[in-house]
């Protein structure tokens, strides 16, 4: 036994252990789950109470709905969370131990899911949230396929199916994920054959794509969600803001619209005018009819698609002029970077605990206080850019440089569509910037324990995968 256990390294382990002891502790502070105003709608729905719709992911719902019917408990989906955040850093650090030999290097992958703006919201049941641990775990299994040895034909495979599985649902819980999935996936092909011919790169963008369609062909046939049409308060958000209260009444008019509704235009436009409205007309402005719930504004998806088609065309610098000044005040006024515990309460659900919401809210806030900068949206912007145009030469530049890319992506989607400046639609990106910046150290240490030696897994994979993969990086 003794042999046994001497023949094999044991820093694995003790990473194991601290990354299990890590998830264990952040479950239980969250447990059981932090709720917002859109978590409470989601469990709701995935409860039975409420109908499904599409305004929330209904696959998010779904899979919510067999957690509790498996373990009969609503915080399952929460803790799951932490276990996907845990073991994909898990899984990472122990990677970037084998090929670099660095026990520092493997300690700090780890240190990313205790950092301020990252465990805030670990436990809080958001498609945000969900969407950033996903593409984390494909990330994970991008790092495990580049140290394969070059006869795991069949395993290389396998992995391109479990990496897509996370890609494909990182999409379904929040369709812009699509631009930072892609150079995940990117990353995850390169990983797994590090110069793919065609065909492979047709095979794999083909099970992506089918797996996407299939998936979304499920939910939709499984869960039957109500249509709501949500493109549709950021066109209405574009045009009370961008038009002249005259030029709404106008256009409104023009579109053929029901008088109600050229009212409800018109009181949005006079509402949302001040600088405090600068967005999100639908909450905010909109004269909304509670009655119908989240489909109110889907029975005049049509008519808003028609004004902005007519009226965005004309006033084009307005319209940039408008977009530009949404997305600077999310860049440099962000805001919620902190969800309290659960929002509502509902009847046969716990509250989270005090105390320990408390200390979790006392560091989170202050180091929000104390360094503003890491839940500043345009420093995450700046370090995405920054590693995808200087990834550094190291064994991990085209990880730094894909993860980059993915987070930059990313937050220049939301150009065009961000409603407010809440701290969680940069959640991916912060913790994608920061497991590239990282990265970028840690491929340039040298790859040899305090000891002098090799780690044993680096040494043996040196003719394998180390030295093409990394060349071609």
């Amino acid at each position: 036994m003794r042999s046994y256990l001497s023949d094999r390294p044991l820093w694995p382990w003790a990473l194991a252990a601290i990354a299990a002891f890590c998830g264990w502790g952040t479950a239980l502070v969250f447990s059981p789950g932090f709720l917002s105003l859109d978590s409470v709608n989601q469990l709701q729905q995935a409860l039975g109470k409420q109908t499904l719709t599409d305004w929330h992911p209904p696959v998010m719902a779904l899979l919510w709905r067999a957690l509790i019917e498996l373990t009969g408990r609503p915080g399952a989906l929460a803790a799951l969370q932490s276990a996907v955040l845990w073991s994909a850093l898990w899984v990472i650090a122990w990677r970037v131990w084998a090929r670099t030999g660095r026990k520092g290097a493997s300690l700090a992958i780890l240190a990313i899911g205790v950092a301020p703006y990252i465990v805030n919201f670990t436990g809080v049941v958001w498609k945000d949230v969900e969407m950033a641990f996903t593409l984390l775990a494909a990330c994970a299994v991008a790092f495990v396929a580049r140290d394969l040895p070059a006869d795991r034909t069949r395993t290389r495979w396998v992995l391109l199916a479990v990496g897509v599985l996370f890609i494909t649902y990182a999409i379904l819980v929040r369709k812009n994920a699509v631009l930072a999935g892609v150079p995940v996936f990117y990353l995850l092909v390169r990983a797994l054959w590090p110069t793919p011919g065609r065909r492979k790169w047709l095979i794999s963008a083909g099970a992506l794509i089918a797996a996407a369609a299939v998936a979304s062909g499920v939910v939709s046939a499984v869960a039957k969600p109500v249509e709501t049409r949500q493109l549709s308060q950021v066109l209405l958000d574009d045009l009370v803001h961008v038009l002249s209260v005259d030029e709404v009444r106008k256009a409104a008019g023009e579109a053929a619209t029901t008088p109600d509704f050229q009212q409800a235009m018109v009181t949005t436009a006079q509402r949302c005018k001040p600088e405090a409205n600068l967005s999100d007309a639908y909450w905010r402005c909109y004269p909304r009819d509670l009655s119908a719930g989240l489909a109110d504004l889907a029975r005049h998806a049509d008519e808003l698609n028609s004004m902005w088609i007519s009226e965005m065309p004309s006033h084009l610098p307005q319209y940039a002029e408008y977009r530009l000044q949404v997305f600077s005040k999310v860049m440099f006024q962000g805001r919620y970077q902190f969800q309290n515990g659960s929002l509502d309460h509902i009847p046969g659900i716990g509250e989270p605990d005090e105390r320990r919401t408390a200390m979790l809210r006392y560091y989170v806030v202050g180091m929000a206080k104390d360094l503003p900068i890491l839940f500043a949206g345009w420093f995450w912007l700046a370090v995405g850019v920054t590693l995808s145009i200087r990834p550094g030469r190291g064994r991990y530049a085209m990880p730094v440089r894909v993860l980059g890319i993915s987070a930059a992506l990313y937050m220049a989607g939301y150009l065009p569509t961000v409603p407010a400046g809440d701290f969680r639609y940069f959640y991916w990106p912060a913790l994608a910037g920061t497991l590239g910046l990282v990265l970028l150290w840690a491929g340039r240490t040298k790859a040899a324990h305090a000891d002098g030696e090799k780690a044993p897994e680096a040494e043996e994979q040196t003719g394998l995968v180390l030295s093409g993969a990394d060349s071609r990086s």
